[in-house]
This record gives structure tokens, sequence and C-alpha cells, in this order.
């Protein structure tokens, strides 16, 4: 039954500890330790049973231990410390303040627009790597001052929570969120709450917006559950990657179109300045380029004018290697969405999203091809995704070389402050403050002036860490699942024993069950009475997956068997409360994925950032990063076509280079029980492979290569004299007479051999028809 009228209790809070309201809505909170402390301190015990959320803390904290806090000097004068450093970070000039002041160019502002975002586990609005890869992005341009906008739909259900029955198969449920107990505001004007609307189906879709401060950047939500709305449309943000064709639809015309109306209130409220360049993180934004087209039109441009208008401002990222992961829809259903879309044809709408190439089918609308066609610069968010993009979409520039397409590639980056763990964080701080290896703030060579023993206590405390959030999930699962007992949980996994972890979402291209190959092997691996290993894995099937879930059944019934149960568990409900520890508290990270359908894959950055070896397929970012100095390879057999043949020879060289390179290694210690080669790759892992990991690496190269290139062109389209219109005529006069430019004659300035990596020179005799130099 659906509330009457909702009421949020929020605690009074004395004038002294009234900063601690401000400082809960800030989610900088989730990534700045002092700021966790202050909230720990009001009562650690709540602090942990509310899963480390502010809003519920100071909701739930009782009126006593409040007033006993405002009577205390050094908490209050804590909590005005901690505030100030708040104030000083949200006005204060950091990296792109300078780098704008050195680059006229550079975007005044910029609409950043994703599905899901995963920016902490208390606003539960994400599924896996490209929510918390947006996380990380709006985490990172916050501490480096970059100018961004998030905008997404709040979900009124979230992403679904994981459990499992007595059989191990994947249960799902989806707890309702309350919006007004979550770290949000409502976005307001003098009017009341402000309220954005769109045609949808023939109809009117209201929707009201939710603000999510995420240190400097706001995080614009929307939310169709409003009183405006029907039953129907009430559900269109009901859940994240949930319902049918219809509804996916749905959502993504909301987070597109509505996305752009609900910048231009937030603008108009605010003051804010307007985005100058809009980034869309995945097609499933895509439509937001059709509201911009939509705009210029109505002011008067032609078609071909405001294509041209949006594509200079537009940078579109592609995250999928896989065909299967790109939104498609019938055209039917876009002719039904968008044929009375303002003064936007929809037959150009239509061929926008056009698979009009060979091998395309001609009934369906792709977001991917729309987004390309949108945006004038695209990536894919590695070397080799990009390589596998301009392949996977050569079909739209069919007369390019594969090379020359124009998708470029910008690898993706983790936040540290976020995944590091904090004692670590705190050995890597720089003394000086400079010097090449220093970024951030952190000297990611640090560890080298670090001694031996303490690394090695370290990582122990990380994996007896692990190990104690492992005991309690496992057991609340075990009940959950109907067990006899759980006292066997108490000796599960071991502080000493090498620890693997393997977790991510789970399609059939990420082959969870790869190392169930030979389960007698593996076997082997985990009960060695000497050397033993241990393995944690967690990760989620998508809810329409049943080959997915079947993979977790299948893993789940052998982590059940009471002869490796202490040696390897499986997780449910893999989140990043489970994620914060899990990275840390591993000493070799495995991925084994089909290459290369991996796109980037930053689970493996998170654990390298703590330290942690990788054991992986050569895929995504560890194909451009790979060092024997950092983990290692294992040997794809990419070119075998018989898959069940390839998994045999790829889990065969899994189980070899874990028993014959990393076992070893691991266990070979000095006189002090110290495993000197071991540490060393510790330090060499971190130092290699630190700055190169980073977030605030990837949104720098997003400013440098995308975000101002696009602003730059944007401001040439719109002040060069014809502007858009102009570049439109030109760009028509140009393939209409393309047909008469004839290359009459070269000639190579060289002899016939040629040195490889050589320049050589070309004069050529070329007649331009009805073209002009």
């Amino acid at each position: 039954m659906r509330a009457i009228r909702r009421f949020t209790v929020r605690p009074v809070l004395p004038d002294a500890l009234k900063p601690l309201g401000d400082l809960a809505l800030n989610l900088r909170w989730c990534w700045h330790a002092e700021t966790q402390e202050l909230f720990k301190a009001i009562d650690p015990a709540l602090w942990e049973s509310t899963g480390n959320d502010p809003t519920k803390l100071l909701a739930d904290v009782s009126a006593e231990r409040i007033q006993q806090l405002s009577r205390d000097r050094k908490y209050v004068k804590n909590v005005q410390l901690v505030q100030a450093d708040l104030a000083e970070y949200m006005a204060g000039d950091l990296w792109y303040q300078g780098y704008a002041a050195e680059n006229p160019t550079a975007p005044a502002s910029i609409g950043y627009f994703s599905p899901e975002f995963g920016i902490t586990e208390v606003l539960p609005q994400y599924s896996g790597g490209l929510g918390i890869l947006a996380g990380d992005h709006l985490k990172a341009a916050s501490d480096l001052g970059v100018p961004i906008i998030g905008v997404g739909l709040l979900y009124r259900q979230g992403y679904f929570k994981q459990s499992l029955n007595a059989a191990g198969w994947q249960q799902e449920r989806y707890p309702l969120l309350d919006p007004n107990a979550l770290p949000l505001t409502l976005l307001h004007d003098d009017d009341g709450p402000v309220r954005i609307e769109l045609p949808l189906d023939g109809r009117t879709l209201h929707a009201q917006v939710w603000l999510a401060q995420v240190g400097r950047v706001p995080l614009l939500l929307m939310d169709s559950d409003v009183e405006q709305n029907a039953g129907h449309e009430r559900e269109t943000t009901d859940r994240l990657y949930g319902g049918g064709t219809d509804h996916r639809l749905a959502q993504e015309v909301l987070l597109g179109i509505g996305g752009v109306r609900a910048i231009r209130e937030y603008c108009r409220i605010t003051g804010a300045v307007e985005p100058e360049v809009f980034h869309t993180n995945e097609g499933h934004a895509g439509f937001l380029g059709l509201e911009r087209i939509r705009e210029y039109m109505e002011s008067g441009m032609s078609f071909a004018a405001a294509l041209e208008r949006n594509r200079a401002a537009t940078v579109f990222t592609t995250h999928t290697p896989v065909p299967a992961g790109i939104d498609r829809f019938p055209n039917e259903l876009i002719v039904n969405q968008f044929q009375h879309f303002g003064a936007l044809p929809v037959d150009r709408i239509l061929a926008l999203g056009a698979e009009d190439y060979e091998g395309g089918d001609h009934g369906r609308f792709n977001m991917a091809v729309m987004g390309f066609r949108l945006g004038q610069r695209a990536n894919g968010v590695s070397l080799l995704h990009g390589e596998v993009s301009r392949e996977m979409f050569h079909g739209l520039w069919s007369s390019f070389d594969t090379s020359e397409v124009p998708i470029t590639s910008i690898t993706n980056g983790v936040h540290h402050q976020t995944w590091v763990h904090k004692d670590l964080l705190e050995l890597l701080e720089s003394p000086s403050g400079s010097g090449d290896s220093v970024i951030d703030g952190y000297d990611w060579a640090g560890l080298s002036r670090v001694d031996a023993d303490t690394i090695w206590s370290l990582k122990r405390q990380m994996r007896f860490d692990l190990i104690e959030m492992t005991r309690k999930r496992l057991t609340e699962s075990s009940v959950n699942r109907g067990f006899s007992t759980t006292e066997w949980v108490n000796t599960l996994l071991d502080p000493d024993v090498i620890t693997f972890g393997f977790a991510r979402r789970v399609p059939s291209y990420k082959r969870l069950t790869l190392m169930l190959r030979d389960p007698d092997r593996l076997k082997a691996l985990l009960t060695d009475p000497q050397r033993p290993i241990q393995i944690v894995i967690a990760g989620k099937s998508h809810p329409a997956d049943e080959g997915g879930k079947a993979l977790i059944q299948q893993m789940v019934q052998f982590a059940d068997q009471p002869e490796v149960r202490e040696r390897i568990v499986f997780l449910p409900d893999y989140d990043i409360s489970m994620a914060k520890p899990l990275y840390p508290g591993c000493d070799v990270w495995m991925n084994n994925p089909l290459r290369p359908y991996e796109a980037c894959g930053t689970s493996g950055m998170k654990a390298a950032l703590n330290g942690a070896a990788n054991l992986s397929i050569r895929d995504g970012w560890w194909d451009e990063w790979f060092d024997r100095a950092y983990g290692w390879e294992i040997p794809s057999a990419e070119g075998v076509d018989d898959p069940d043949h390839r998994d045999e020879l790829e889990a065969r060289a899994l189980y070899d280079i874990i028993e014959n390179e990393i076992v070893p290694r691991f266990y070979d210690v000095d006189t002090d029980g110290l495993p000197q080669r071991w540490i060393q790759m510790i330090r060499e892992t971190v130092a290699g492979l630190g700055p190169k990991v980073l977030a605030s690496r990837m949104v720098r190269d997003y400013v440098t290569k995308l975000y101002t290139p696009a602003a730059a062109s944007s401001r040439a389209v719109e002040e060069t004299a014809g502007g858009a219109e102009a570049l439109a005529q030109w760009k028509q006069h140009v393939r209409s007479a393309w047909s008469g430019v004839v290359v009459d004659h070269v000639e190579r300035l060289a002899g016939d051999a040629v040195e490889v990596g050589a320049d050589i020179h070309v004069s050529a005799l070329v007649s331009l028809g009805q073209l002009r130099p």
C-alpha cells in the first residue's frame, strides 16, 4: 500500500553541533576520513549498526548523547575544524582553476550523464562497474575542482539485494528507499519543489529533482514518484535496469531529455553556469542530444545546423565491447515516443540511431550508434577497448581504415581515497609534498622507505579485516539459507594464507567458474597442508540472466563442500561496503574474461593500489599496463575456435601459474618469516601502477583531451561567421561534390625500399572537381 503522506523525523541539533547536518549532506564524508571519525565518535556502535550512514546516525542517536556532545569542548572544536576544512575544500582553487587560467578554452561547466552512480553504499544507485566508475569520476572531478554537474535517476528500489537459497540459487529482493532518509535535498524554487515535464508516449511525465552534493559536484537525480503521475508513470524510476523494453525506453527518455531540463532548472535556481560540454557516459543517456537539437531548432536553426551545434559540444563514452550489451529499441517504439517532439522530425531521429550498415538490423534503433552520431568526440575506456570499438563500429565509417575510425580511448581509473586502505594511505603520505612520484598528495613510491616488517604486518591486518567481514557475512547468509549449524564459519580462512579475490558481475564472458574446470586440482591447491591458498568470491547476476545464476550456483555448491569450505567462499550481495575490505585483504586479484570482451575492468586497479598482484588474462587495462613486476599474465588461447577447448587451455595455465609461480613466491620467507620477494612486489605494484590507475589521471585526461577541445569546437561553431548553419552547408557541399574528387597521379619521393618507422614523402596530383582548396 502506498503511503498517503510521508513524514521525516530529523534531529534538532544544538547550535554547536548544527554543522553536523551540513557535513552529513555533503557526500565528501564517504572519502574523507576525518569526517567519518567525527560521526563515528558520536556513537561507535550505532555508527556500525547504521551502516556508516551519518543521516541515519543523526536520526537515531539519543537526545541525551547529542546534548552531552554539545558540552564536550574537544568534540565541538573538532566539528568546527572539519566544517572549516570542508568550506576551504568547496571554495578554494584546485588543479582545474590553475589549468583554466592557462587554457582559456577550458569549459566553464560540463554536464555528465550516467544511468547509475556508485558514490556510497548508503545511496544504492548502482549495479556494478559503470556506476562505480561514474561515482569515482565525480569524486575525482570534485577533488580537482572540475566544474561538473552530474545527472542521473533516483531509483526508489535501487538495484536488487542478493541472497542465496539452500541450493545456492540467487534470490533478489528490492527494498523500497525513502529519499527523505537519504543524504539528499529536494530541488526547490520560491514556488516549492521543482517539477520537470516531458512527453512520454503521448502522455506527460512529471519528475522531481533530488540533489546529492558530491563534494564540489552537484548530482541531480530525477524521480518520477510524484502525485502528478498515474501509477504506471510513477514507476518509471522504480528499479535500475528493471522492466521490459518500454520501461527501459521511458527511463532513458527521462535521463536524457529530462536530464537536460533538470540542468536548466538547477542553473536557473542556483545561478550555476550552464554546461558548455555534455558527456554521455554510455548510450543510455543519448537522448540528451535530441533535447539539445530540439532547443536549437525551436530557436530558428535548421536540423543540420542544430546537429552541428550539438555534436561540437558532446563527448560520448562507450563501455561496451560486445554488441549484446547495447540498448536497441524497435523503430516503432521510437516513432511512438518522438513523433510529436517539437520541431525535430521523427525521421531525422530514426536516422540517427539507424543500423544502416552491413549486418545491421534496419528495424532497430541503436543507442550507441546514436551516441556516435551525436558526439563529435568518442572514446573507449582502455587502449585495447579503443581498438575493439574501432573494429566494432567500423560500419559507421565504412570508407575509413579501421585504425582511422574516430574513436579514441581514455583508460578508466579509480578514486584512491575511496578504495585504498587508510593505513596504507598514511604510509604513502608525502613528507615533502613534491617529487616525481608524488601525485594528489601521496608518494606512490613511498613504500620504498618503509621497512618490510611494517608492510607485511599491515598486509596481514588487511587480510584479517577481510576475514572478519567474510565470517560475519557468511554467518548471516548461512542462517538465511537454513543451515543447521554455522560454527565452522568461525574458523573460515586464515590471515597467514595467501588470499585470492574474484568479484565482479556474472555474465558468461567473465567466466566465474573457469577456476572450477578441474575441481580436483583446485581442491588440492586449497587444501595443501604446507602451502594452501584461499579464495573469496562475490558477484551478482542480472535477474533475467538464468545462465549467470547457474554459474553462481555452481560456484556456491563447490564452496559448500565440507573439505574446502574453510578455504573458498562465495559472499552474496556484493556492494561497496563489501568491496572496501575485500580489495585490501587480497594478495592476488584474479580476472579471467574471454579476451577481448573486458572493456577495462577496474576491480584489479583497486586491488593493485592496495598492494595486490594481478593474475589476469591480458584484457582491458591489464593488457595496457601489464608488467611482470605487478603480477602474472594468464596466456590467452584467443585463436582457438572451440570454446570448450579454449577454457581447458586457459584453466590449465591458471592452475600452473598459481601452483608453480605464485604460491612458491608467497611462501618463500627469510629467517624473520618475511617473504621479501613478495613484499618487494607490493612496493613495485603500488609505485608503478599507482600513478596510472588513479581516477584523477583519468579525469585530467578527459579535461585535456576531450572536454577542452569540445568546448573550443563549440565556441568556434558559435562564433564563426555564419556559425553552425555555414558549417552544415559546407559539409553538405563537400559530401555532394566528393565523388568528383580524383587522385590523378601519385609519386613517392624515395626509393622502393623503406625502413619500418621511417617517414616517406609523397606528392600527388588531385582534381578537386567542384571543390576549392
